[in-house]
């Protein structure tokens, strides 16, 4: 079982281990409970049908809700970025999970994605902006490129996510590739008067 734990992202053997020994510790009802609901996790878990995020049935909150604008879709790599964008309460429109990004090195190509799907939203005519917010690591800015690319046909603009200095953070600190996309991405706080 610690192996097993091991291969999860963000745990490593002396965490997985912790883990296990809190189990036995607990008994078995704790152990149980922790079975009981992992049985039930892809019994009671969903894709959504529009947006492939992770639902209790067919067709997530977020699609369904008549409130969010429907001509906006944000790109995401995962669910976890989806739920992070989601919980600034800033954004009210939908999303669209590709399950990953493209990484020929890792056998990740386009027809592992999501892409296809996320095409037929943009074609149907209804969407009028597609925020691409891939992660900024060379997977996710290959994978904004490209689907900007094959978004050039339609009637729709592609925005990305800005990038550049976080609030609170010190320009000194700061690695140089952040430094050069602060700069390209700057803002205009104040018009030239003549």
């Amino acid at each position: 079982m610690i192996e097993i734990l091991a291969s999860f992202p963000g745990l490593g053997k002396k965490s997985s281990r912790r883990i296990v020994f809190h189990l036995l510790e607990k008994g078995p009802q704790t152990a149980f409970k922790l079975a009981e609901s992992l049985k039930t996790l892809h019994e009671k878990t969903y894709f959504c049908l529009s947006c492939g995020s992770i639902s209790d049935r067919d067709e997530c909150h977020i699609c369904k809700d008549p409130s969010r604008d429907k001509t906006v879709i944000c790109v995401v790599e995962n669910f976890i970025d989806q739920i992070i964008l989601e919980s600034t309460n800033f954004y009210n429109g939908l999303y669209h999970v590709l399950g990953g990004a493209l990484s020929p090195l890792d056998g990740i190509g386009p027809e592992k994605l999501s892409i296809g799907k996320l095409l037929e939203r943009v074609g149907s005519g209804d969407v009028r902006e597609v925020i691409i917010a891939t992660n900024p690591s060379p997977e996710g800015n290959t994978t904004a490129l490209y689907l900007a690319d094959l978004m050039s046909d339609f009637r729709v603009t592609v925005t990305r996510l800005g990038r550049g200095i976080p609030v609170g953070g010190d320009i000194d600190l700061l690695d140089l590739e952040t430094i050069r996309l602060s700069l390209e991405g700057r803002i205009q706080i104040k018009k030239q008067v003549d």
